[in-house]
């Protein structure tokens, strides 16, 4: 007879105890602590069947640096440049990587969208739908599913089983809360629960490098469901993002043990499946029959990606007396400064005015480039003059009113060049290697400059 035992973990953080209390005194969270039932049975590892054959041969011995191979773990291309450029060049063997994202945002869809078109042998795991219900939707997104086997199951030991008989190239489980080991007595979903079929799956994933991609459910608050432990155990944590109402979604990396976090990926959601939005800028930037105020290009960057957003601004007297300052994918803090800047070096009385700002897309942007742009945004909706749809701004705002230098410059002006705009504004400290042809370079030095040259 297994021995049993009982355990209070955290709910919020995942800290264990040896009795209950009201208060976490790792996260300070109340009211979060609950009891669950742990068995500590004979674990007969997955290991120990016909896979030890293949695991074996690993020597547990330290290794110099400088002898560790590395030329055979060449990554898994997953034929979607989007997730590629997110991951840092593709699914790397043996790793373990997490897709969190709202319910109906498209986790499932784009994950069975990739283990269908992959050329390699995947192991799609369903615990929340049957195979029928996911044929019905393989069939809408791709005809090609000779290298994809569906699974439906929940139990761990089992999944091992089916690995063993099929030898997968690439195993997706879908999801993470759904699943349960014989090995803990308590219920799918809960902290010790997560806890052990992650480790189990790790335990897989580096012994055969093998890629693991999990689905995990989120919060209220939009945090990753489980212990945070999970988001420290796997390698990738990846955020699949957006509005049910609208059909794109962003792709980003909140951790990536092998890449870059500040890459992003742009899809739009069709009826046959998720489409992906190869130049951004053509959704970010509106079309316009007519000439507006208030609008203003800016050349951001996410990750190596340059990226044409356009900001909007609406400034109108206050009636309630007290001014409104509302701020949408941008920093509220950061306008309020601005606003001092404009209000105290270039004589703009915005004090009792009500600022609303709007970066378009749906997207949340902290690079400080933009800040001209919402200078630009801001002065054209006060003066009811609109600026030319074919001017771009890239360049920071400092509290002095100087215009400052912003990085890579002149990636940031090709993107410009290539979509048609005819003139950038960049600070005149920027270092320019050489000078475009296609598109004028206008160099200024304080926000003052800026208004002369748009308002004047």
């Amino acid at each position: 007879m297994a021995k049993t035992k009982t355990v209070f973990y955290c709910q919020n953080c995942g800290a264990q105890y040896s009795k209950w209390q009201g208060q976490c005194t790792s996260c300070k969270a109340w009211n979060t602590i609950a009891e669950e039932l742990v068995q500590k049975a004979e674990k007969n590892d997955w290991k120990q069947s016909s896979l030890t054959g293949s695991t074996a041969k690993r020597a547990s011995k330290p290794l110099k640096v400088s002898e560790i191979d590395t030329s055979t773990e060449a990554r898994y291309k997953t034929d979607d440049e989007e997730l590629d450029r997110v991951l840092g060049g593709g699914l790397v063997p043996g790793s373990l990587t997490l897709l969190g994202g709202e319910p109906g945002i498209g986790k499932s869809t784009l994950l069975l969208q990739i283990s269908i078109r992959l050329p390699f042998k995947t192991l799609y795991v369903s615990g929340e739908e049957s195979q029928k219900q996911i044929k019905m939707r393989a069939e809408r997104i791709s005809s090609k599913t000779d290298n994809c086997y569906i699974l439906t199951e929940t139990k761990t030991q089992h999944i091992f089983r089916q690995i063993e008989a099929i030898t997968p190239d690439i195993v997706i489980i879908d999801s993470i809360q759904t699943l349960h080991s014989d090995y803990i007595e308590s219920s799918a979903g809960s902290i010790s629960q997560i806890r052990e079929c992650t480790t189990e799956l790790i335990k897989f994933a580096k012994e055969t490098s093998t890629p693991v991609v999990l689905i995990g459910h989120i919060t209220k608050d939009g945090h990753i469901a489980g212990p945070k432990i999970l988001e420290h155990m796997v390698d990738t944590v990846l955020q699949f993002e957006g509005d049910r109402n609208h059909v794109y979604r962003i792709l980003r990396a909140l951790k990536n043990r092998f890449g870059s976090t500040s890459e992003l990926g742009i899809y739009e959601m069709l009826g046959h499946g998720l489409r992906q939005v190869s130049n951004p800028s053509e959704i970010l930037i509106s079309k316009k029959d007519e000439e507006l105020s208030g609008n203003a290009i800016a050349a951001t960057l996410e990750g190596m990606r340059p990226l044409m957003i356009e900001i909007q601004a609406l400034v109108s007297t206050a009636v309630y007396g007290t001014p409104q300052r509302s701020a949408t994918g941008y920093n509220l803090k950061r306008l309020n400064m601005i606003l001092a800047v404009l209000e105290k070096r270039a004589g703009f009385r915005l004090g009792a005015k009500d600022v609303f700002l709007n970066v378009t897309g749906g997207i949340s942007v902290d690079d400080p480039a933009i800040d001209l742009a919402v200078v630009a945004a801001i002065l054209s909706s006060n003066e009811d003059v609109y600026i030319p749809k074919d001017y771009c701004f890239a360049a920071e705002v400092g509290l002095a009113g100087e215009v400052r230098p912003v990085t890579r410059v002149e990636q940031r002006i090709q993107e410009a060049e290539k979509l048609g705009f005819s003139t950038i504004f960049v600070s005149k400290y920027n270092k320019l290697a050489h000078k475009p042809t296609n598109i004028k370079v206008q160099l200024v030095a304080k926000v003052e400059d800026v208004v002369e040259l748009l308002f004047a």
